[in-house]
């Protein structure tokens, strides 16, 4: 092949595939890091490899202290390659027919209870209290907090924090959905929020009264503040007038969760779990859920119900006399 396979693979992975660019780097990594185990066997490249040293490779991944899911996406990387490869006629056969996946383990994931997720927004809620101690505003002046406390304004970026976890907790939404939210997907007279999820679906997704009061105040008190030319349509921006990256978020989280009692350090996804929980805890449907989530499979969503069925059985063992 004239050009990288490394390289065309990942072309059919956005293009014709649809898939993320944390998916694709993924993938490129995984299949990097083989070509390299290939040199050292002697062998010139992927195409060279058979099902033994395809089985040897994932082996080492193991005995190298891997996690079981890695491994499993390795395989998934290796076999989604050499069936392209095989189909695109670089190859006669597929070696990679036969591979094997590990099962991953079905851990549960960390959510917060009722009384947390409260605590979380109401931790950020208090947050839109204080001044900005000299921000610069969009017109580049910088103000004093003196200046800020007369005039009333606060924190512009308190504001956008508490507008992400009310957003998060509200809806359930992806972190990468969440910073990738227009002015004009947010529906405020429906509430509700328009997302594009993973494989470029979208779908339309709810979300309540708290988070739209939160909504609102950023966008009249905290986004004019930081505004900039190069702000386009982005609903949530950092302090320099870009829009908000995912890492940005995740600080967020972590640091109005470490001002609650008790709560697990969990970052942007464990609010989409304990979402997911408590709706489920409330009586939604799972097939609602699903539908909530993104999720392709009703067997992704179906994790959440794990979690609230312990919830249910320690509940039981604590309070029932029979127990």
């Amino acid at each position: 092949m004239a050009e990288d396979p490394i390289e065309q693979f990942a072309q059919h992975l956005r293009v014709e595939r649809g898939r993320s660019e944390h998916t694709v780097r993924a993938y490129v990594g995984d299949l990097c890091a083989l070509r390299s185990y290939a040199r050292e066997q002697g062998a010139e490249d992927l195409t060279d490899l058979e099902l033994t040293d395809l089985r040897s490779w994932l082996a080492r991944q193991g005995t190298q202290g891997a996690a079981r899911a890695t491994v499993a996406r390795r395989s998934a990387a290796v076999r989604s390659f050499y069936a392209w490869a095989t189909r695109r006629g670089h190859l006669p056969r597929d070696p990679a027919a036969r591979l094997a996946s590990p099962r991953r383990s079905r851990t549960l994931p960390g959510v917060l209870d009722h009384a947390q997720a409260d605590a979380l927004l109401r931790a950020a809620a208090d947050g839109t209290h204080r001044t900005s101690g000299g921000r610069p505003t969009s017109a580049g002046r910088a103000t004093s907090a003196a200046d800020d406390e007369a005039r009333g304004e606060v924190d512009p970026l308190s504001l956008r924090d508490a507008a992400v976890v009310e957003l998060l907790y509200a809806s359930g939404i992806r972190v990468s959905e969440l910073v990738g939210l227009d002015l004009d997907d947010v529906d405020a007279s429906t509430r509700t929020l328009r997302v594009l999820g993973k494989g470029d679906k979208e779908r339309t997704v709810p979300y309540g009264v708290p988070a739209q009061r939160a909504v609102d105040t950023w966008l009249a008190r905290g986004r004019p503040r930081l505004v900039t030319p190069a702000s386009g349509p982005a609903l949530l921006l950092g302090r320099r007038g870009g829009r908000v990256d995912p890492r940005q978020v995740r600080e967020v989280v972590h640091r109005l969760l470490a001002q609650v009692p008790d709560a697990p350090d969990l970052g942007p996804h464990g609010l989409r779990h304990s979402a997911a929980t408590h709706l489920l805890d409330g009586g939604a449907d799972l097939r609602v859920v699903q539908e909530l989530l993104g999720h392709s499979s009703l067997a992704t969503t179906q994790i959440y119900t794990h979690v609230s069925v312990d919830r249910l059985r320690t509940a039981y063992r604590q309070a029932h006399p029979r127990a």
